[in-house]
């Protein structure tokens, strides 16, 4: 029978109690929310098992010091705060929870267009000042647009799910292409390149890894309709920030939501300026549902990994 009351799991971010409470029904459980790198690596290395979410960093550092370590758990998606190839080195496990996410950050998305084209905060923010400026709050519809889908995996197809519903024309770009999961969805391929210039509205959903960040800079937002919009819910690098602002200033494209950025908080970022960005602090996974999920499923993860 498993037995893993010699073992130890460091809860280093906030995660669901039911995690927790799973969790604790196998292991001795402490938890250190907020620690920094030093006080991370000095308290990492009785553990067996460290479970992070966006942050902290899982450094070089924390990993070599912590000699017991058998597995980082990730309660989300990205892995880009650990390092894997020192994880690698030594033998550690990374599981993460992959599939919590996609409904609350497809549902991000269509907040934010729809917030985007009918002029919600803009209106909100009228009406509590005492103003009626309907006249300048004409919007746009989605019904019929065009919708441009980088990275056609679990948040990429949910997307084209709710998009049909909105009567959409849905394509996708992916290197790895289901052409079974595009007929499901009733999703066309196109060309990374075809997808920007035929898209009103594009929106990623790629992982930060080499290959992909700044995917979308100078030469890719040129490729864009003067009328199109960018949405970002992925990770920001995948963005050049810079050649963004110009893009938006010069009326390259028609606006952006902006969920994730390069620096996070972006303090000081010229993003923060311009009345054609809709912006919102990293809310992709901020859900009730799909933060329990997330700490479940990894903690159903962990327990599976060390029973064997």
């Amino acid at each position: 029978m498993f037995d893993g009351e010699n073992m130890k799991v460091l809860i280093a971010s906030d995660i669901a109690d039911d995690a927790v409470s799973l969790l604790q029904e196998h292991f001795v459980v402490d938890s250190a929310i907020g620690l920094d790198e030093v006080e991370l690596a000095r308290k990492v290395h009785d553990y067996d098992v460290l479970v992070v979410r966006s942050k902290p960093k899982v450094t070089k550092k924390i990993l070599e010091n912590a000699s017991k370590l058998k597995i980082v758990a990730r309660a989300g998606v990205g892995l880009d705060n650990i390092d894997l190839e020192t994880c690698k080195k030594r033998g550690i496990s990374v599981i993460n929870s992959p599939t919590a996410l996609s409904e609350s950050v497809a549902e991000l998305v269509f907040a934010m267009m729809l917030s985007f084209e009918r002029n919600i905060v803009r209106s909100d923010n009228s009406m509590k000042e005492g103003s009626w400026i309907k006249k300048e709050l004409k919007g746009r519809e989605l019904f019929g647009k065009t919708i441009g889908i980088v990275g056609f995996g679990r948040i990429g197809s949910h997307i084209a799910m709710i998009a049909n519903g909105f009567r959409m024309k849905v394509i996708g770009y992916d290197i790895n292409w289901s052409e079974e999961l595009g007929s499901k969805m009733q999703a066309e391929y196109a060309s990374f390149e075809d997808l920007l210039r035929k898209s009103d509205y594009v929106t990623l959903h790629v992982p930060l890894i080499p290959q992909t960040r700044g995917m979308i800079s100078k030469d890719e937002l040129s490729m864009m309709k003067d009328s199109a919009l960018l949405i970002n819910t992925a990770r920001g690098g995948v963005v050049d920030e810079k050649a963004l602002y110009e893009a938006l200033k010069s009326g390259t494209i028609r606006g952006a939501c902006l969920d994730v950025f390069e620096n996070e908080p972006p303090t000081g970022s010229p993003l923060l300026t311009l009345d054609s960005v809709l912006l919102t602090p990293h809310l992709g996974a901020s859900t009730n549902e799909a933060q329990n999920r997330a700490g479940v499923i990894v903690a159903e993860k962990i327990i599976e990994e060390l029973k064997r």
